[in-house]
């Protein structure tokens, strides 16, 4: 199985990325230059995070100019398997590839620990390695992670079971006191209309090895994995 992980002026998350890829699928991937107006035969796309471009402007939408951006929304209509984390959901939304926008943290603070989240939806080619309800632990590294969108997407998300995961305590309980960033319905990651296409903000590459403190972030890899085999 092929996988590519997009590569931007300013990502950090890159390593992590490959490190989280070649575990799932048994294979290395190939980094892209975001110069690139092409890309590899590919099964999974992971845009990763960081600090595109030093943020400015805002968060991902410098990135979400680059050549290699048209290539990855021509992959995501051919119904090619897409990840964005933190700061790739950030280039997604700026790119078009999913509705509503990333804004400053509610407290206007970096955020940097260890969250709980719910998986809300089980049957996505993200989540089917997980069971519906289930909290798993991801670690958080975001300035810009404060998800918003007008009442009628939000709507339609939740409607269309496009909502996978949320903010949560460790049983569970979905509440403002467990919103981390301000994210309208606690929302930490929402697919595309085809659901071929996620924008998280935790970090699941970084919850596959013990030594990192735990491993619930190889579900969501597996479950790509088990969606393009």
């Amino acid at each position: 199985m092929k996988s590519a992980v997009i590569l931007f002026p300013g990502i950090n998350r890159e390593n992590d990325a490959i490190a989280a890829l070649t575990q799932a699928t048994g294979s290395t991937p190939e980094l892209v230059w975001h110069g690139e107006t092409d890309l590899p035969k590919a099964d999974i796309i992971m845009v990763p995070g960081g600090f595109s471009y030093g943020d400015y402007l805002r968060a991902g939408a410098m990135a979400a100019k680059s050549p290699v951006m048209r290539a990855v929304a021509e992959r995501a209509k051919q119904g090619v398997t897409i990840l964005g984390v933190c700061n790739g959901f950030q280039i997604l939304t700026e790119a078009g590839l999913l509705p509503g926008a990333l804004m400053r943290n509610a407290s206007l603070k970096f955020i940097c620990k260890r969250a709980h989240l719910k998986i809300e939806n089980e049957v996505t080619r993200f989540t089917n390695q997980y069971d519906e309800g289930q909290v798993v632990e991801y670690p958080v590294a975001h300035h810009d992670g404060n998800y918003f969108a007008d009442s009628e997407t939000l709507d339609r998300l939740e409607g269309e079971g496009r909502v996978v995961l949320r903010y949560c305590d460790e049983n569970g309980e979905v509440d403002p006191a467990t919103n981390l960033n301000g994210s309208q319905r606690n929302i930490a990651g929402i697919l595309n209309e085809e659901g071929n296409v996620l924008g998280m903000m935790p970090h699941p590459e970084n919850a596959i090895d013990p030594l990192h403190g735990g491993t619930d972030g190889c579900g969501l890899f597996k479950s790509m994995v088990e969606a393009a085999s």
